[in-house]
């Protein structure tokens, strides 16, 4: 039977914390848990192995490493735990702009793998939620700018009041089974193939 418990790659080049971090694992009852020990061909090895969490323990980095394991975060888009030795405040601010979901800072303990992991998803889940009600709200502003544009055109173009040039996009988004910000994007585009001053 497949644990249900999520699988976890685990990239450490030292081999003794890297079985620290294993044994927090098993202990709690992860069974699909992968170690690499090398930083070579990295993104190529995570996109083989697509584990559902990440672990980087990276004793004491030095900036260009950091920076690195910073962007690898940033592209792997899944909850990523980090542990340090020790930090500066630029390099924890720079975890957490890169989406770093848990940086610990001395922390490589057996006993604290598993908290930290399971933090590390919440915070990923979380932060994952607030990005995507952010890319739906700006949608969502988008698609009125655009409404409203093909509303003024209305209004310029034919003399309707701005309820007329609305009720007009829906009644046309109705016939034609699609939505109003389609149909305001089509009159948007070309309203500016036939007049340049009309941005598309």
């Amino acid at each position: 039977m497949t644990s249900s418990l999520p699988a976890v790659l685990v990239i450490d080049e030292d081999r003794i914390r890297a079985s620290i971090i294993e044994a927090g694992l098993r202990e709690a009852g992860h069974e699909q848990v992968t170690l690499i020990h090398t930083m070579s061909g990295i993104a190529r090895r995570i996109a083989e192995i697509n584990p559902d969490v990440i672990i980087i323990d990276l004793g004491n980095p030095d900036r260009d490493m950091l920076e690195n394991m910073f962007q690898l975060s940033r592209a792997v888009k899944r909850p990523v735990a980090m542990f340090v030795d020790s930090a500066d405040r630029l390099s924890i601010q720079s975890a957490v702009e890169a989406g770093v979901s848990a940086y610990v800072v001395d922390g490589l303990r057996r006993e604290r793998v598993k908290p930290i992991l399971d933090m590390a998803v919440s915070r990923f889940e979380a932060y994952s939620r607030l990005v995507r009600e952010l890319e739906e709200a700006r949608g969502e502003l988008e698609k009125r700018k655009l409404i409203e544009r093909a509303k003024r055109i209305l209004m310029k173009s034919r003399g309707l009041s701005e309820e007329d040039a609305y009720a007009l996009l829906r009644k046309t988004a109705m016939n034609q089974n699609c939505k109003i910000a389609d149909i305001a994007q089509s009159l948007v585009t070309a309203a500016g193939l036939l007049d340049p001053d009309v941005k598309p």
